[in-house]
């Protein structure tokens, strides 16, 4: 008798570790949130992180390339170049992409205050000569999104990869991959 009453216990319930959190895929940043995180950043004049947020949304990039992007990638001679390509981590293939006249002002605003050489990395870490790691670049971005009242846990890294994509074909009149479109607010 006694052994089937030890049979009817039930066991401990299991609580999934994705109870309660927000899980799939990434929104992209809408063009008036782009437009809010460039403003803040050039009114704190923080000349790397507007180069960063650019960059980001220019190259559609992972945060791992975005991170590991050289300064001979985008400025080989010392000033920004109007096409990029940059070697994907997870793929192994290189990306071609075109910076705006934004993103390219942007990287040189930043290379002339940094003084950035040619073998470095572009957006560096809080120790000398390493470059930043994905995780200092994501809290990076969720500082952006709370500036501008975002909430960090919708939005991400992966946002900025996919924005720039999105808006080109949500938005009507974007004239093709140069998306000049992007440049000027409507």
């Amino acid at each position: 008798m006694q052994h089937n009453a030890n049979l009817t216990l039930a066991a401990p319930a299991v609580v999934p570790w994705n109870k309660g959190k927000l899980i799939g895929a990434k929104p992209p940043l809408r063009q008036k949130h782009i437009w809010a995180i460039r403003s803040m950043l050039q009114n704190e004049q923080s000349k790397r992180d507007l180069a960063m947020f650019n960059l980001a949304i220019d190259s559609k990039l992972r945060a791992c390339d975005v991170v590991a992007t050289r300064v001979d990638d985008v400025a080989p001679n010392g000033y920004a170049v109007n096409r990029a390509t940059v070697r994907q981590r997870k793929t192994g293939r290189p990306v071609r992409f075109e910076l705006t006249e934004h993103t390219r002002q942007a990287i040189d605003d930043y290379l002339k205050v940094s003084r950035k050489k040619p073998g470095e990395f572009l957006f560096a870490g809080p120790r000398s000569g390493r470059g930043m790691t994905t995780r200092q670049y994501g809290r990076i971005v969720s500082e952006w999104l709370i500036s501008i009242g975002l909430d960090p846990h919708l939005y991400g890294t992966h946002s900025l990869r996919r924005t720039k994509a999105t808006l080109i074909y949500r938005v009507p009149g974007i004239c093709g991959p140069c998306s000049s479109c992007l440049v000027t607010p409507r």
